[in-house]
């Protein structure tokens, strides 16, 4: 079992900058492949970027792409997001998500919600124009 605890998320301005960070716990959470994940209102959960167990692989969503980036602290055990040049359509509850690196590898699905198996309580995310 692993927990996750999401933090970070706020109110900014379009061109600042964010960072959100998932804190892991329980078995295996070390070595979990972590992806964030994002819920705008009215919208399907969309994937914004991946990091491996690692932490050496990363993979982002084209919309973010150059702009956000994602790191993971072992000795930590945390995920970070650090999002800059924010726009309004930024604006989502953002979930961090984390499941086994070996399924991901395998499968190359490291934008899937497939494989992985947990989530944490969301933290919103506020972009004003």
């Amino acid at each position: 079992q692993v927990q996750l605890v999401e933090s970070g998320g706020g109110l900014a301005q379009a061109g600042g900058s964010l960072r959100l960070s998932c804190a892991a716990s329980g078995r295996a959470s070390s070595s979990a492949a972590t992806a964030w994940f994002r819920q705008a209102p009215g919208k399907d959960r969309e994937f914004v970027a991946a990091v491996s167990g690692n932490g050496i692989n990363t993979y982002y969503a084209d919309s973010v792409k150059g702009r956000f980036t994602i790191s993971k602290d072992n000795a930590m055990n945390t995920v970070y997001l650090q999002m800059n040049v924010l726009k309004p359509e930024d604006t989502a509850v953002y979930y961090c998500a984390a499941g086994p690196d070996v399924y991901k590898r395998l499968t190359n699905s490291w934008r899937s919600q497939s494989g992985y198996i947990y989530w944490g309580q969301g933290t919103q995310v506020t972009v004003s124009s």
